[in-house]
C-alpha cells in the first residue's frame, strides 16, 4: 500500500484529495495535517462526512511526514512549502505541490509575480511540471510534482495539439476564462457569498493574474519560441466548475473537421481528456466532481480564427483529482484509479 500524506487538510484542495485518497484501493492515509496549528482536532468535528475514517488531524511536522509516508500532497498556500520541501525530498518521499512555487522554472519571475522570496531554488530543477497528459514520462520518474494551476490546465491542454502541429500564429493569442468561485479559496468564497453573490466579474484583467507566467512558460515549452497572451479571468456565481474560451489564427484554411480529428489522434489513449464532436459545445456541469477536460472547437471561416473551449471541475482536474493522477502514475498504476 502507498502511505500518502495530506498537508493542509482544512482547504478545499485537501478536502478533495482526502475524498478520492480514502477510496483508493491502493492507497492508506498515512496522516492529515493543517497549516500550522499547534492542536490536534478529530477529523470529524472539521469534516463531519468523513467521521468513519476515525482519523485526526495533527500539526504540521514535517519530520514525522518523512517517516510515515511514501508521498506527501502539500495543499498549501504559496511560500509555504519553501522548508517543507527540501525535508521531505531529503527523506526520499514523493512530493506532490499543489502550491505554486515549483511551478516557474525561473525564480527571478516567479518572485516578480509572487511578491515573495523564493528560498528554495534549488529545488526548482527538480520539479517537473505535472500536466498528466503531456508529462506522463518526466513524472513517472520525478520525486516533486509541480501541480498546475487550474486555468493553465484548461489552456495548455486546449491549446497543445493546435501548437504542437503548428496551424495557429502565436501572436496574438486570447483567452476568456470563467471559473467557480471555490478557486479562490475557502475564505474568499465565504466573502463573496456574504458580500456579492450571485454577482459575475472579472478580475486581474491586463495580465494581472499569477497563472500569466505560469501558461506563457508552458506553451512557450511547446512552441519552442517566446509565446506572450492576452488572458481574462472572471468569476462566476457557481462554486465550482471552470471553463476557458481561446482565440487562435490559423496559419491556412482547414476545417473543423479536420483539427477535430488532430486532437483525437493527439490525446489517444488519454482518459481524462474528451474532445467533443462539432457543433457539441461543453458546459461546466459536465466536469464537474470529475477529472475530466472536455474540449471543443470550431473553426470561423470568415476571420480564419479557431476558437477552442476547455472546461474542467477546478478542484478535480485543476487541482486534487490531477495530483492524485500524478501519484498513479508515479507508482506505475493505472491513471484512474480512484478517480473513476
Amino acid at each position: 500500500m502507498i502511505r500518502a500524506a495530506i498537508v493542509g487538510i482544512t482547504g478545499y484542495t485537501g478536502e478533495e484529495l482526502l475524498k478520492f485518497l480514502s477510496k483508493h484501493k491502493d492507497v492508506t492515509i498515512s496522516g492529515l495535517y493543517g497549516r500550522s496549528t499547534s492542536e490536534v482536532k478529530d477529523l470529524k468535528d472539521i469534516y463531519p462526512q468523513f467521521s468513519n475514517l476515525n482519523l485526526k488531524i495533527e500539526p504540521l511536522d514535517a519530520q514525522k511526514i518523512a517517516e510515515t509516508s511514501d508521498v506527501v500532497f502539500l495543499a498549501l498556500p504559496h511560500a509555504v512549502a519553501f522548508e517543507v520541501v527540501p525535508l521531505l525530498l531529503n527523506a526520499g518521499v514523493k512530493v506532490i505541490d499543489l502550491s505554486a512555487d515549483f511551478r516557474i522554472t525561473n525564480p527571478d519571475v516567479y518572485e516578480k509575480w509572487y511578491k515573495v522570496n523564493h528560498t528554495a531554488k534549488e529545488f526548482i530543477e527538480k520539479a517537473v511540471y505535472g500536466l498528466s497528459e503531456l508529462n506522463a514520462d518526466k513524472i513517472k520518474n520525478a520525486s516533486l510534482i509541480a501541480n498546475p494551476g487550474c486555468y493553465p490546465t484548461t489552456v495548455i491542454l486546449g491549446c497543445a495539439p493546435a501548437i504542437k502541429n503548428d496551424i495557429v500564429d502565436l501572436n496574438g493569442i486570447i483567452i476568456d476564462s470563467k471559473s467557480g468561485i471555490s478557486g479562490a479559496g475557502r475564505k474568499s468564497t465565504q466573502e463573496y457569498y456574504e458580500k456579492e453573490h450571485p454577482n459575475f466579474r472579472a478580475y486581474k484583467i491586463a495580465g494581472g493574474h499569477r497563472h500569466v507566467p505560469e501558461i506563457e512558460q508552458e506553451l512557450s515549452i511547446l512552441s519552442s519560441q517566446d509565446v506572450t497572451i492576452s488572458f481574462t479571468p472572471h468569476i462566476i456565481p457557481a462554486e465550482r466548475g471552470m471553463l476557458s474560451t481561446i482565440y487562435l489564427n490559423l496559419k491556412k484554411k482547414i476545417s473543423t473537421a479536420e483539427i477535430i480529428g488532430m486532437y483525437k489522434e493527439f490525446y489517444k489513449g488519454k482518459q481524462f481528456v474528451k474532445i467533443l464532436d462539432e457543433d457539441i459545445m461543453p458546459g461546466i456541469k459536465d466536469a464537474a466532481n470529475t477529472n475530466y477536460c472536455e474540449i471543443a472547437m470550431k473553426v470561423d471561416e470568415r476571420t480564419n480564427r479557431l476558437t477552442i473551449v476547455s472546461v474542467i471541475d477546478n478542484l478535480v482536474k485543476g487541482a486534487s483529482g490531477q495530483a492524485v493522477q500524478n501519484m498513479n502514475i508515479i507508482f506505475g498504476l493505472n491513471e484512474t484509479e480512484g478517480l473513476i
